[in-house]
């Protein structure tokens, strides 16, 4: 397994080892998959509660539920601390949906494409230097707004009411925030906690913490 060398001591335990190499380890790959994979199972039991709550609530509730699309996204990312784990990890998610009989079908890997590549931004943006619990939350705004924008086209949005069309995105970017980011967060942080993930970068980076 690849090690890395911190070249600066994080603050916090949510700050990575920064690392300048790019390669990944076999069993990164591995972790990177099976977080795609189960994801893109629940993701498609997901819509099973979406269809329900809709049936009570109404058409919004996709856009409360919408931030748990995300997840996997954001899990792979805050463990495995790499340039290209979000886009990878949603991918894989949304390849999983599409083998698994989502009714969407291979469209899905269109949106899996567009949300992994909104989930990265944030992480890109810092240099995958930073997993702080404010990236994780603006990563999946980011995967929301992408997302909405997707939409936007495939569902021609500009036909909406501009009341009900305001309410839908900042319902998605909120869902996103909680459902991907902060949950993404507690989600790895209790899989680290079952000692799965020791030897990874969210160990590594957690080790050098707490030694701080």
């Amino acid at each position: 397994m690849q090690s890395t060398k911190p070249t600066t001591t994080p603050n916090t335990p949510n700050t990575p080892v920064k690392s300048g190499a790019s390669q990944w380890s076999q069993r990164e790959i591995v972790v990177v998959a099976a977080i795609g994979v189960v994801f893109g199972m629940l993701y498609l039991a997901w819509v099973q509660l979406w269809l329900f709550i809709q049936a009570l609530t109404g058409p919004l509730a996709m856009e409360v539920l919408f931030g748990f699309w995300f997840i996997a996204s954001i899990i792979a990312a805050y463990i495995i601390r790499k340039p290209g784990a979000a886009f990878i990890a949603e991918v894989i998610a949304g390849i999983a949906e599409v083998m698994t009989g989502n009714p969407s079908g291979v469209i899905l890997l269109l949106t899996g494409v567009i949300q992994g590549l909104g989930a990265e931004v944030p992480f890109a943006l810092t240099g995958w230097r930073n997993y702080s619990l404010p990236v994780l939350l603006a990563s999946g705004a980011s995967a929301a707004i992408f997302s909405f924008i997707y939409n936007w086209f495939r569902f021609s949005y500009w036909e909406l009411n501009v009341v009900l069309l305001i309410t839908m995105f900042v319902l998605r970017v909120l869902s996103g925030l909680i459902l991907g980011g902060w949950l993404g967060k507690v989600v790895a942080n209790r899989l680290y906690r079952t000692g799965v993930l020791q030897g990874l970068a969210i160990d590594r980076a957690k080790r050098i913490a707490e030694t701080a």
